[in-house]
C-alpha cells in the first residue's frame, strides 16, 4: 500500500478558509519590518496566507487584514504585487 503525501494546509487570513499551500500566497514581515510578497513559502518571519483570488485580495486590501495579521502598516504596493501575481504571471514557478 502506497501512502499518500500529507498536503500542507494553510488558513487563508480572510475567508477563513482551510486550502493546499500552493493554492494560497504567503506574505511575509521580517525582523526588519518589511512586508514582502513570498513566493517560495520559505522565507524567515511571520507569515499571512491569502487565496490566489482578485476578489479575496481586494476584499482584504479593503479591511487592511494583513495590516492586524502581520502587526504593521503593509505598503499598498504589496497589495498591488498580489494582484499581479493572479491576474497575469501566476506561474512563476
Amino acid at each position: 500500500m502506497v501512502k499518500k503525501k500529507k498536503v500542507p494546509q494553510r488558513k487563508c487570513v480572510m475567508t477563513n478558509e482551510m486550502k493546499p499551500k500552493k493554492d494560497l500566497i504567503r506574505v511575509v514581515r521580517n525582523k526588519e519590518g518589511e512586508v514582502f510578497v513570498d513566493l517560495t513559502g520559505k522565507k524567515n518571519g511571520r507569515g499571512a496566507y491569502l487565496s490566489r483570488d482578485a476578489e479575496v485580495i481586494s476584499k482584504a486590501e479593503a479591511a487592511n487584514v494583513l495590516n492586524r495579521h502581520l502587526n504593521t502598516e503593509v505598503n499598498p504596493s504589496v497589495y498591488d504585487e498580489l494582484k499581479k501575481i493572479i491576474t497575469g504571471n501566476d506561474h512563476e514557478k
